[in-house]
């Protein structure tokens, strides 16, 4: 496995009871598979019991090896699979995975909740700058 999407088990949907991380696991793999068996490969889909994105529920992360990684909010199970999946399809293929909101796709535009560098980017740009 290369890449790994995690989410979060523990969300609840507001004025709910209901957490929606296992549909949305199982439905983000089922979908992965469909999208192409090989590509859903490179992929490990799990869940974690928190990521602290209590407002914004339900989360989902997006990590790779020396990859920048992301977090969304407010993913729902049965409407945004879709523009999980087709952003698994572009982080897949992004080097450093780094890429604009305007470039993520549908509904991850504007639920982006963090983009995190990869590990060792940001000291290796400051050792650059100090040559």
């Amino acid at each position: 496995m290369n890449h790994r999407i995690t989410v979060c088990t523990s969300c609840r949907q507001k004025g709910t009871e209901k957490r929606p991380g296992f549909e949305l696991i199982e439905r983000l793999r089922n979908a992965l598979l469909v999208a192409d068996e090989t590509f859903a490969e490179t992929f490990d889909v799990s869940g974690v019991a928190c990521m602290a994105g209590c407002d914004r529920p339900c989360t989902v992360a997006y990590h790779g090896t020396s990859k920048a990684s992301y977090l969304f909010g407010d993913i729902d199970p049965e409407t945004d699979v879709d523009d999980l999946v087709a952003f698994a399809k572009q982080y897949a293929y992004l080097s450093d995975g780094w890429c604009s909101s305007v470039d993520r796709p549908g509904k991850l535009r504007k639920s982006t909740l963090a983009r995190i560098p990869a590990a060792g980017s940001a000291l290796e740009e400051q050792k650059a700058r100090a040559s």
